[in-house]
């Protein structure tokens, strides 16, 4: 029996590990893609390309975003990804079409959503929709990290410059 219960314990922590990496990966794909337009909307609000630099940083633990530019940046991306609608209200469907898109079940799909809706709507609200956007990417960013699902630094900042 004990054997038994010490096989059990084995099978779900690989599990647990494996659903992990699994949440990592599709993080990471969400990122990636995410940027991909990021080279549109930079030239369509006439963004410094500084802000490269916050995305290639993005995931670090300790790494803080403050600059305005790149909240605007992440609204255009949003926008033009449909994963918000122009009055910068979550648009859950389209939301979780991405996340599926990504590579994400129905279970992780539903989670990534729910935390993103968490931080539109447990934030204080701002006027300006780029500090605004940014604050539900500083908020998705910690309740990531808080449940273990964001990419390595190293695979997501290599990713994102690939793609540079």
């Amino acid at each position: 029996m004990f054997k038994l219960n010490k096989l059990l314990l084995v099978a779900m922590v690989c599990g647990a590990v494996r659903l992990a990496d699994s949440s990592k990966e599709v993080v990471k794909d969400m990122s990636v893609n995410f940027k991909k337009a990021l080279d549109v909307c930079i030239a369509e609000m006439n963004l410094p390309d500084t802000i490269f630099i916050d995305f290639i940083n993005f995931w670090k633990e300790d790494y803080v975003i403050t600059n305005r530019d790149t909240g605007c940046a992440i609204m255009c991306l949003s926008t033009k990804l449909e994963i918000v609608d122009p009055d910068l209200k979550l648009h859950h469907g389209n939301a979780n079409d991405f996340v599926t898109q990504n590579g994400a079940d129905e279970a992780l799909a539903k989670e990534l959503v729910n935390i993103i809706h968490v931080c539109e709507t447990n934030l204080p609200q701002f006027d300006d929709g780029c500090l605004k956007v940014l604050e539900w990417a500083k908020c998705f960013k910690a309740e990531i990290h808080k449940k273990g699902m964001a990419p390595s630094m190293e695979v997501a900042a290599g990713e994102m410059l690939a793609e540079v």
